[in-house]
């Protein structure tokens, strides 16, 4: 089928047809037609003299086909006769007419533009261009204007665009019959005009007068939360008020303009401007900047607003991701990234969910089935033509965060047809549509997909790119792809249900480290084309590696709720989105989030801080694949205001009022300064002309955190050898470090201080000079440099090239200093480039500003000082015109080293002029100069250190077409190296010789290379002998990985020695070795040996983990192993100390491979060694565990386990007393117990014991002095537990008063038990050789058996004690010529059938003093 357009027909009846033919022939008509105009009028007429050629076609032509072609000949006809008409003699002549008008443009400042037109006319027309009706002269105005005419074609050049710029250009063609114009305008926007909103005009006053406008009432730094609404206003003044005169109100957020929509709204009442945030999101956080734009000036205001997380739902989980983008979208494709959020939650975050929903339904469906970790997925199987929103949520091991902020919409459409689209809005289709029936298409397989590539591989996801076939036939084509793993010659279709409609494609659920190979066949509705090639293998796996962590992070005060954080950038990291800075109060131990959004410059104002809290600060990066480590902390700050009160506020105060724009960019980059910077040094007399002199000096060592960007000057007189008042030289800081001093007087003496100046205030003076006479130098300095010119000028940098003077002065020249300022700028923008002066007469100048016009002046030094400057050049404009290229350094295959320089712009007169260190080069005995066409090399003979300096090039007759080249050491050895590797190539290894064991004990060596061919071979040596396949060795070299291997079956005692892998490849060569001699080789001896047994033991039954134990929380001991390769045949033997344990249910059991012996309530008795062996007729294995001695110890953990399950010390109180006492689960003789208390020692008052679980301590009688804390020591073998009681306070007074309760109960029960009812002190203290006499009073009915005790151990009367009991009342106790040996603790015990009771008494013995003077302490106790 052919569809025609037809336009219908014209009046004469002649056939308009659009068809291909037709057009060609037509556009072949008219260029012939503009070549004839260019080469004149008599070859314009014999052009047409020749005879028409016919073109012959082998078609088969239908009724149809006959009347198109007669209507193309009828029109063709007509056409040659009127430009015939045209080329008569009669008519050669007309007017100008614009073949080509130029066309308008839309700019950035500081931008070139360009207009082009061609203009046709006979005589040829003169032209003149207009800005807005006034004449251009470009010679007047070569810096900004630049005029051309070659042959027909006319261009204006408009460089460096400003506001003023902003106008209507025209341009005027005239002959002598008559004059045509073409009218085209530029537009120069703000670079703060993000938007597309209307240009501003020129800076003329608007109405007749000029507009100011102050910006009031500002809002400050806010803070908010996501879901709340945020407004931020100011009150614009506009003065003077005009009625109905409204200003152009812009808002930016970071630089990018914010425009109405859903969740931003903007008012202007007329005087106050509002933005208001309706709905927060993390992505409305940053730096808001408001513009009042009139046509006299603007003005503009900026302040950071903070954008806080909502509250969680459940606490741990992350909160939401942010910035959700949809990119690379195609018909049934499309890519989603995001950012991922500042905090993670109780745990690090596993992964993302991406949903999808239809524009238009509230169906959220979700694409990934697995969390995906980068922050980037693919999303396939969309439907061609529907757009669809997206969203992304955050999870962790706590739960699932909330969603993102929906995506912008997105149409699911190829990327030709989306550009079509916005490039050509829909419009009435007015044409008609014939339909001819001509012999049907005959289908057509399409060919293969080009440049298929890996566009991104990570672990999750490989998605695959690839260009349409050029064959495709009349529809359009769908994919299949294919994949293949590495090693295998199998291809696998992968999209085996549908194919895809989109060129990418991406594979999900690959194996991870396994390499494959992808194709892409194309299909139609006639069959499956051919595969395309396949790519490289690609192993599946993350590409992209987390970012390292910051570097170090200072943090500096601010404000009184604010700090300056800056770090140090991470190193290498790829593809960054940004960083996030933390905050944490020292000792809090709890981390906070800064910023919710990430930032990518390397220091951010932290605010919303208290005011005195102390603070550190960490950084960490993000990047598509995830967090980096933190960095380490900051040294901690005090929040606080940096600014003080300071001696030259008034300086300050001036110099922010002077330089309002610096005061802009403070607020505007929230610099945040930390401190002044230090005194400037260096200071010192340039020149001395009787009235006048000219000082200069270097900048301070401390910038105080940013740049310095002015200067105070301060002078007094010296009078009669005393110094006057210090005076201000200058009011208005000056940014260059000179300065010009009028108005002195000759022959006085001057002292000089200067003060630096920056954002956070002004530095104290520097150290004052030495007096100066003011008098005229009387020795001649040298003249002017001359003959100044540039070259290789770039956008920032370029080199300025001139001529001595002609007057040295009466000394030689030293030096030279450069001075350069912007062209626009005043006389006091001047600023030296170089602090030292360079001897040569050239100077590279880098640092400037691209598209920024300069003017340099240079100034030559001599012994006396430093003359008068040149000349001033002409301006420069810094810019790198297109096309410049470089020039290179070349070492070719043989290793012959030159520098390449090419250029494009040649013309028949244009030739390369090299130099070296920018003076002509007159000999050629190091090197040879070689150029064919546009291109020029310098051919090094022998490169030595001789050849060092800078190689330059200019291209002569071009616009300033130059190069040059360093050749420093470095690079000498650098390039020395290369040359040397290519005459000696050496194969390059990915990884050395090395060597591992595997399975049965083998051992292999290997090794790596990086790249190697097929021709390549391999070399295998020991000791210097050849080695080659066989029954011991086995080698395998696959050339595509480039991995070399040997294998061994077992290491021998004559195989210690050192093994080499020698590779060739062409010329290239490569050897790697591995020595395995002494301890190394035993060693992996050893090992093998080991493994080959462990590989035979494991063929029958085995123990996967050999014998081990555990303690139970019922204090038992659990013997278990693992055990492997088990059948129902194979006998299991358990034995203590070589006796077999019978097997009991409770006690053995065997369980999913799992042996168990069960040791309840572990004691000595247990200990001993325990062994399991298993035996079928495989093999046997054993496992032994030794619980004596050592294994005793080891089982502690028994011992631990029972203390640790003691309970809190208790009371209880009896009718004898209280009781303080803990249980356990179990209690054995090994778990030794100690009762602490002040000195607490057994008797029959206090006692200590175990009853079954139960651990207790007795008081008997308990008094005042019994109070305090009672400690309970339970030693498990290791650290104890330590359980106590505080037996005081309430807790004592309800004890006691129960005692007392029980006890009064007790004696109104019992009133006649046996007790000891006085006489007898607590304390005797006695000399040696004395006799002692006590005496108790007993009550008791009946009357109750006495006995006495010394040390707990009962006394019986002899020679040295007397024991009486008189009365039934008096029990007594006498000692005669009592010694040391007496002292001790004595008791005088009673009882009878109704109770016990003692009466306690220490008996301390003392030795009288020596003749020698002293005294011996008294033994047994204190005196």
């Amino acid at each position: 089928m052919v569809v025609a357009i037809n336009g219908g027909r014209s009046s004469d009846g002649a056939y308009h047809v659009s068809s291909h033919a037709f057009a060609k022939e037509l556009l072949e008509s008219q260029e012939e037609e503009r070549k004839e105009e260019r080469i004149g009028y008599v070859a314009m007429r014999n052009l047409f003299t020749r005879e028409d050629i016919e073109m012959h076609r082998m078609e088969k032509k239908t009724r149809e086909k006959i009347i198109r072609e007669s209507a193309e000949r009828i029109a063709f006809s007509r056409k040659k006769e009127e430009f015939q008409k045209k080329m008569n003699a009669d008519s050669l002549t007309h007017p100008p007419e614009f073949m080509v008008k130029p066309r308008s443009y839309t700019v950035w400042e500081n931008q070139t533009v360009t207009f082009h037109c061609t203009v046709a006319g006979w005589p040829k027309p003169r032209v003149a261009w207009y800005k807005n009706n006034v004449l251009i002269d470009a010679k007047a105005y070569p810096h900004k204007y630049r005029v051309e005419s070659n042959y027909n074609m006319h261009s204006l050049e408009i460089k460096n665009c400003a506001f003023e710029d902003t106008a209507q250009y025209r341009i005027s063609a005239l002959n002598i019959k008559g004059e045509s114009s073409a009218v085209a305008t530029v537009v120069v926007k703000s670079r703060f005009q993000m938007s597309q909103d209307p240009p501003l005009p020129p800076t003329t006053p608007e109405y007749g007068v000029t507009f100011r406008t102050h910006i009031m009432d500002q809002f400050s730094v806010s803070f908010g939360r996501e879901g709340e609404t945020m407004s931020l206003g100011c009150t614009v003044v506009v003065y003077p008020r005009v009625k109905h005169y409204q200003p152009e109100v812009l808002w930016y957020r970071n630089g990018t303009s914010v425009c109405p929509s859903k969740w931003v709204r903007m008012h202007w009442s007329g005087d106050r401007a509002t933005l208001t945030l309706t709905h927060l999101n993390k992505e409305d956080e940053g730096l808001y900047t408001l513009r009042i734009n009139t046509k006299s000036g603007f003005d503009s205001y900026s302040a950071y607003a903070f954008v806080q997380d909502a509250d969680v739902e459940v606490d741990g989980v992350p909160v939401a991701p942010l910035d959700v983008r949809c990119q690379d979208a195609n018909k049934d494709y499309v890519v989603v990234t995001w950012k991922q959020p500042a905090v993670e939650g109780s745990s690090a975050i596993l992964g993302y969910f991406v949903d999808r929903c239809e524009v238009g339904s509230d169906r959220w469906v979700q694409c990934n089935d697995t969390p995906v970790k980068f922050a980037r997925f693919p999303v396939t199987g969309l439907v061609e033509g529907r757009s669809y929103v997206f969203r992304v949520r955050a999870i962790n091991y706590a739960g699932i965060s909330r969603p993102s902020r929906i995506s912008e919409p997105v149409v699911a459409m190829a990327p030709a047809e989306r550009a079509y689209l916005r490039s050509h809005p829909s419009a009435p289709w007015t044409a008609h549509i014939i339909v001819t029936e001509e012999e049907p298409t005959v289908g057509v397989v399409p060919g293969k997909p080009s440049d298929l590539a890996v566009l991104e591989a990570t672990k999750s996801y490989v998605v695959l790119g690839w260009k349409p076939p050029f064959q495709r036939g009349h529809e359009g084509v769908m994919y299949y792809v294919e994949k293949c793993v590495l090693g295998t010659d199998s291809w696998q279709r992968v999209n085996t249900g549908m194919p895809v409609k989109s060129p990418r494609f991406a594979l999900f659920d690959l194996a991870e480290g396994k390499a494959y190979s992808f194709r892409v066949r194309c299909c139609n509705s006639a069959g499956v084309g051919e595969p395309s090639d396949s790519t490289e293998p690609t192993t599946v796996g993350d590409k992209l590696d987390l970012p390292a962590a910051p570097g170090r992070v200072v943090a500096t005060r601010n404000t009184s709720t604010s700090v300056v954080v800056s770090w140090e950038a991470s190193q290498e990291a790829k593809q960054l989105v940004g960083y996030y800075i933390e905050v944490s109060v020292v000792g809090s131990g709890v981390w906070k989030p800064c910023n919710n959004k990430p930032v990518k410059v390397t220091r951010f104002v932290c605010h919303g801080l208290n005011t005195g809290d102390q603070c550190v600060f960490r950084v960490k990066a993000v990047n598509a694949a995830g967090y980096s480590q933190s960095s380490k902390e900051s040294d901690s700050v005090e929040v606080k205001a940096a600014i003080g009160e300071w001696d030259d506020r008034k300086r300050l105060t001036g110099y922010m009022n002077s330089h309002p724009s610096h005061v802009h960019s403070m607020v505007t980059l929230m610099s945040g300064v930390t401190a002044p910077p230090s005194a400037p040094a260096g200071f010192r007399v340039v020149e001395k002309v009787r009235d006048i002199m000219v000082v200069e000096w270097d900048q301070p060592k401390f910038s105080g955190g940013v740049e310095v960007t002015g200067y105070f000057l301060d002078v007094r007189s010296i009078k009669e050898g005393k110094p006057g008042q210090w005076h201000e030289v200058n009011t208005k800081a000056v940014s260059i470090r000179s300065y010009k001093v009028e108005n002195l007087k000759e022959n006085v003496l001057y002292q000089f201080q200067v003060r630096a100046v920056n954002m956070a205030g002004v530095s104290t003076a520097s150290k004052a000079t030495v007096a100066i006479e003011c008098k005229e130098y009387t020795i001649t300095v040298p003249g002017p440099p001359v003959g100044l010119h540039v070259t290789e000028v770039r956008k920032n940098s370029l080199v300025l090239l001139w001529e001595p003077p002609e007057f040295q002065g009466r000394s030689n020249i030293t030096g030279y200093y450069v001075d350069i300022k912007e062209a626009d700028a005043g006389d006091e923008a001047w600023r030296g480039v170089n602090e030292k002066a360079v001897p040569s007469k050239y100077l590279k100048v880098t640092g400037l500003k691209g598209g920024v016009s300069y003017v340099f002046r240079v100034c030559a030094q001599n012994l006396v000082g430093v003359g008068h400057p040149s000349q001033v050049s002409a301006p420069i404009l810094a810019q790198t015109r297109p096309g410049t290229t470089e020039i290179v350094a070349d070492v070719d295959d043989n290793g012959i080293i030159s520098l390449v320089f090419e250029c494009s712009e040649m013309t028949a007169e244009s030739q390369f002029v090299w130099s070296k260190n920018y003076e002509k080069i007159t000999d050629y005995s190091r090197f040879t100069v070689q150029t064919a066409g546009g291109k020029s090399r310098v051919v090094f003979k022998d490169l030595s250190v001789e050849d060092l300096g800078i190689y330059s090039c200019v291209v002569t007759h071009t616009d300033g077409v130059s190069s040059s080249y360093a050749l420093d050491e470095e690079g000498l050895k650098h390039l020395l190296d290369i040359s040397h590797q290519h005459k000696f190539p050496i194969i390059p290894f990915a990884s050395e010789l090395a060597v591992e064991l595997l399975d049965k004990g083998r051992v292999r060596f290997w090794l790596q290379a990086e790249k190697v061919s097929a021709n390549c071979q391999v070399d295998y040596v020991f000791n210097n002998m050849s080695l080659s396949h066989g029954e011991k060795y086995s080698m395998h070299f696959d050339k595509n990985t480039g991995i070399i291997e040997m294998f061994m079956e077992s290491l021998e005692l004559e195989d210690e020695g050192t093994f080499c892998f020698h590779l060739v490849d062409g010329k290239a060569t490569g050897t790697s070795s591995l020595v395995l001699i002494g301890e190394d080789f035993r060693a992996l001896q050893k090992e093998s040996e080991f493994r080959r047994q462990e590989w035979f033991r494991k063929q029958g039954p085995h123990f996967v983990e050999y014998l081990t134990f555990k303690v139970t929380p019922e204090c038992n001991v659990l013997l278990t192993c693992k055990v492997g390769n088990m059948r129902k045949d194979t006998e299991i033997f358990w034995s203590k100390d070589e006796q077999d344990i019978e097997e009991e249910e409770e006690k053995v059991d065997f369980k999913d491979e799992i042996l168990t012996l069960n040791i309840s309530k572990i004691s000595r008795k247990d200990a001993g060694v325990y062994q399991v062996k298993l035996r079928d007729d495989r093999g046997k294995d054993k496992s032994i565990l030794n619980l004596t001695d050592q294994g005793e110890r080891q089982t502690s953990g028994g011992m631990v386990s029972c203390a640790n399950s003691s309970t809190e010390l208790q009371v209880t109180s009896t009718a004898e007393g209280i009781i303080i006492h803990t249980s356990v689960v179990f209690y054995s003789e090994e778990l030794p117990i100690g009762w602490l208390h002040n000195k607490i020692s057994q008797s029959d008052r206090v006692q200590s014991g175990v009853t079954e679980e139960q651990l207790w301590l007795k008081i008997k009688e308990p008094t005042e002095k019994d109070k305090g804390k009672y400690t309970i020591n339970i030693f498990d073998g290791k650290d104890g537990v330590k359980r106590v009681l505080d037996l005081s306070g309430q807790v004592w007074e309800t004890a006691y008063e129960e005692f007392q309760r029980l006890g009064n109960s007790c004696l109104l029960l019992c009133p006649d038990r046996a007790r000891v009812i006085g006489g007898l002190p607590d304390v005797v203290t006695i000399q040696e050789g004395k006799s002692l006499n006590l005496t108790g009073n007993i009550w008791g009915n009946p009357v109750p058996e006495v006995s006495w005790t010394k040390n707990e151990k009962q006394l019986v009367a002899d020679e040295h004690y007397s024991l009486k009991f008189e009365a039934g009342k008096f029990a007594s106790i006498a000692i005669a010529a009592v010694t040391t040996v007496d002292s001790g603790k004595y008791s005088l015990v009673v009882k009878n059938q109704y109770g016990t009771e003692s009466g306690n008494f220490t008996v301390s013995v003392y030795i009288p003093e020596s003749e020698e003077g002293g005294r011996m302490a008294p033994a047994g106790g204190e005196n």
